[in-house]
């Protein structure tokens, strides 16, 4: 335990942190180790892989994360903006890269590899450019001399052209779909929000138009009798195997055919062990997280921690809906994670960074610290 008379880093952070969020997360990473060796040591062997490969590897990453995920939490909201711009440039520079010198993997130069270690820059550029917008917004709301909301327009497509060339469009719908609801948050129009689903409708047909794996993946979802749908009817036959209770642990057989029974498809391999309640169960939990984080958002006197934390919640929710949504057949493959839970060393750090700005957004402060965002204005002490 740690008292609250104690004046150190630690102590503070202990006693303003909010540990419901802390501690559902902490769940959330203990469920993934479980869940992964269920789905994962038959990958492993298909590829000639020691059994638990995935699995260690992903402890491996785990221990760096949450150390990354509370040094990240221990950031003031002006620190907070500082390290999510220095990320986003580093990020973007990177994805610029790969589209050069980044290996083609399934079509697609997503990533990149820096002292032997294969990074997806994609997946850090998300976090960060959710604490920009929300930082742009919330200056262009308070300082009419600052051009705040026209440079949070101008940011989304600086963002998503490069992700749309790797090409990537489930991110690229990701940041769209989170840049929309900041805004939204933010005082959006009823203008801008008819505004901005018709330019959303006109990109995916565009995707689909001029993206053959695009157009693959939705006719493939649209029609079953067109294309490979060996994954997504895997998936279903999983959770038919499963039923309420499942088999029990390292009971499930159609992981063993399931290619992305570690990544994409974690969630329909648990469900085939361990059965639908205890998917219900992490549904209820990704759920716990981000209605916790929007209504210790609402009560948030600082706009720009208000949007940040609305976003990064946002963020967290989608992705996690997107990835358990493709796995019972409700939305077409995308290739993107379940949040702690698949397997993923670019896409766990990111989640740690993303998730330690939310946490240290939340932190209670004392009302001093409030309007930090800006130039000494409005009587600030800091």
């Amino acid at each position: 335990m740690v008292s609250r008379a104690e004046r150190t880093v630690l102590a503070d952070w202990w006693w303003t942190v909010d540990r419901f969020t802390l501690g559902a997360l902490g769940v959330l990473m203990v469920a993934g180790i479980v869940f992964l060796m269920g789905g994962a040591p038959p990958v492993a062997e298909r590829l000639g892989l020691p059994t638990f490969h995935f699995v260690n590897r992903q402890v491996f990453y785990l221990v760096p994360a949450i150390l990354m995920l509370i040094a990240t939490s221990l950031l003031t909201p002006r620190q907070v903006r500082r390290v999510a711009l220095l990320v986003f440039i580093v990020g973007m520079a990177l994805i610029v890269a790969a589209l050069y010198v980044g290996p083609e993997v399934k079509g697609s130069r997503r990533w990149i590899s820096l002292a032997g270690i294969t990074v997806q820059p994609s997946e850090f550029v998300k976090p960060a450019f959710v604490v920009l917008i929300a930082w742009l917004f919330a200056e262009g709301g308070r300082r009419r001399d600052m051009p705040g909301t026209i440079f949070a327009i101008l940011i989304l497509p600086a963002t998503i052209v490069p992700l749309i060339l790797q090409p990537d469009i489930g991110q690229t719908m990701l940041v769209t779909l989170v840049w929309a609801a900041v805004f939204f948050a933010a005082g959006l129009h009823i203008f801008w929000v008819a505004g901005i689903g018709g330019m959303g409708l006109a990109g995916l047909v565009a995707a689909y138009e001029f993206i053959p794996h695009v157009r693959g993946r939705i006719e493939r979802f649209l029609n079953d009798d067109v294309g490979d749908t060996f994954q997504v009817d895997m998936a279903m036959e999983s959770f038919a195997q499963g039923g309420w209770l499942g088999k029990g642990p390292g009971e499930g057989t159609v992981k063993r055919i399931l290619p992305d029974a570690h990544t994409d498809f974690i969630f329909a391999a648990t469900a085939e062990e361990f059965g639908i309640v205890v998917c219900i169960a992490i549904v209820l939990l990704f759920a716990f997280i981000v209605i916790r984080s929007l209504v210790l958002a609402q009560r948030d006197d600082d706009p720009f921690c208000r949007l940040a934390v609305t976003g990064l919640a946002t963020l967290f929710g989608i992705q996690a809906s997107i990835n358990m949504m493709v796995n019972v057949h409700l939305l077409p493959a995308k290739g993107m994670t379940l949040p702690f839970i698949s397997y993923g060393g670019s896409s766990l750090f990111s989640l740690a960074i993303g998730m330690g700005f939310l946490i240290a957004l939340t932190r209670r402060r004392p009302r001093a610290e409030i309007y930090d965002a800006g130039p000494r204005r409005w009587g600030e002490t800091r």
